[in-house]
């Protein structure tokens, strides 16, 4: 059987060769193909759920260091003390296990004279921010 068509455009816009010495063309294996696609798609919706598993994470984090912040500003405002405290200032909790109370301290334990009195357990230091809230003074190593 042989096909003849004239029209010179319409050969150079069919999809496959129509003539002898055209260029040579491969049927696509569809399963091949649908494999192909299908792990393109895994590898990018991976890489989407480690990104957002990242997310996660963080969020977890900051939570938990809500969590932190909202324990020591109950702790402090449950504690003791007789001077003005102003934001931005590093205070010490501690309990004084003689008394059976928590007391918010400007000095802490290497900030005595001599040594810090035997009754006190330092919990931690904490600074007041503008919000009200108390936050943990991470301790340098």
């Amino acid at each position: 059987m042989r096909f003849e068509d004239d029209d010179p455009a319409r050969r150079n816009m069919l999809p496959y060769p129509m003539e002898l010495g055209g260029q040579k063309f491969e049927l696509v294996e569809v399963t091949k193909q649908k494999d192909i696609m299908l792990n393109v798609a895994r590898m990018h919706a991976q890489q989407e759920y480690d990104r957002i598993m990242e997310m996660v994470t963080v969020l977890q984090r900051q939570a938990a260091d809500l969590k932190r912040r909202l324990e020591i500003t109950d702790m402090v405002h449950g504690a003791e003390y007789k001077f003005q405290v102003y934001h931005g200032q590093a205070y010490w909790l501690v309990q004084d296990t003689a008394q059976n109370k928590t007391l918010l301290s400007r000095l802490g334990p290497n900030d005595w004279s001599s040594a810090s009195p035997a009754d006190y357990q330092y919990i931690a230091q904490v600074r007041w921010l503008g919000d009200h809230t108390w936050v943990e003074v991470p301790q340098n190593g």
